[in-house]
Formats: structure tokens, sequence, C-alpha cells
């Protein structure tokens, strides 16, 4: 297997793997808490960070552990890689994220296709968005500066942080609100929620690498 196909499919399999976790610890976490909704999300919320901190370690030498088509994106804009690279790992991490959700629906016995009913929508959806995919995009490219190793749990430690601290959850990245709009569960989005959340993580990443240029331009300087 060639160099840029191996990290294609580590893309693909750490993303499908994300959403295993994403998907199946929402239904985990719902039937277990009784109806408290605060309880379902704090068990969603403290798999998928910890699950970002073991995927991001384990593929980010592979291929750099996006798992996300903005980071990819940003990647590309600051030419750390090529766009035909970038729109590899965007269809790799796309198919990865539906994967796992079918796989996820098929642990818990759940029908394997699905479409969400839950709508997610609203300027203060698409605003929490914004505001997520840019703390994310800052948190990898200022940790990813200053402390390169710590990036797997910087990363994991922000997407718990802003599960809860944005309107939205946190989605932050296409690929994943996609998938989840496959999912009539605990994680779901609706289709018709779809296109609003990623313009606003499209908008987020924009933001966040314009920023972060300037700020971390201005520190070198």
């Amino acid at each position: 297997m060639s160099d840029p196909a191996r990290r294609c499919v580590a893309e693909g399999l750490g993303t499908a793997l994300l959403l295993m976790v994403v998907v199946g610890s929402g239904v985990m976490g719902e039937s277990l808490a009784g109806g408290n909704v605060a309880i379902a999300l704090l068990g969603n919320t403290l798999a998928t960070g910890a699950a970002l901190v073991v995927l991001i370690t384990v593929f980010g030498p592979i291929s750099g552990a996006h798992f996300n088509p903005v980071v990819s994106m940003v990647f590309a804009l600051r030419r750390e890689f090529s766009a035909g690279v970038a729109a590899a790992y965007v269809a790799a991490q796309t198919v990865g994220a539906v994967l796992g959700v079918w796989a996820a629906h098929a642990m818990f016995a759940e029908p394997v296709l699905q479409v969400s009913t839950k709508l997610r929508d609203g300027p203060a959806q698409a605003w929490s968005e914004v505001v997520a995919t840019f703390g994310l995009v800052a948190t990898i490219l200022g940790v990813g500066r200053a402390r390169p190793d710590f990036t797997a749990v910087a990363v994991g430690l922000y997407i718990t942080a802003a599960y809860w601290f944005t309107a939205s959850t946190s989605f932050a990245n296409p690929a994943v609100t996609i998938a989840r709009s496959l999912s009539d569960t605990f994680a779901g989005i609706a289709p018709t929620s779809v296109p609003a959340f990623i313009a606003a993580q499209i908008a987020g990443a924009l933001i966040g690498l314009a920023v972060m240029r300037w700020l971390l331009t201005s520190t070198k300087a």
C-alpha cells in the first residue's frame, strides 16, 4: 500500500472509530440515564474526549489524525500538503464517519440505516458551531506550535469542554455532522439542520486560521 493510501486508510479508520464512540456512547448513556439528559450527555462527553486522545495518539504519526474535513482544509491552506491530498482525506473521513455510525447501530441492535429527526436549528446553534470550530482550530494550531506532543490531550480536553459550553454540543466537524444525520439516536442531527452546521464550521475554521496565523506570526516576530 502506498504512503498516501495508508494515510487515507488511517483517516477513514480513525474517523470511523470516533463515530462509533460518539454514537455508541450516546445510545448507552441514554439507555442508562433513566431520562436524565445531563447524565446521558456527560457519558457521551467523557467517552468522546477520552477516545480523541487515544485515536489522535494512535493515528497521528501515520496521517496527522485530522478526522475532520475542516482541519484538513486548514492544513491545505497552510500549504502543509496539497489540495489533492486534502480532498482524499475529506473523502476518507466522510466515508469512515458513515461506516462508524452504521457499526455503532449494529453493536446496539439498532436498525443500521436511519435518518435523524432531531432538529438543531436556529442562529444560536449555528453561532455555537462557529465558536466550537474556531476553538478547535486555535487549539490545534496553537498547541501544535508550542507543545506538539500535547496535541492529542489538548484536543480531547477542548472537545470535552466544548460539549458543555456550546449550545450545539460542539460537532465542529462536517464529516461528523453528515454521519450523525444518519442516526436517529441521542447524537443525531436532522438532515435539514446539516447545511447551517457545515457552513458555520467552515466559517469558524477560516476565522480560526486567520486569527492564529496573525497571532503566531506576531509572536514569532
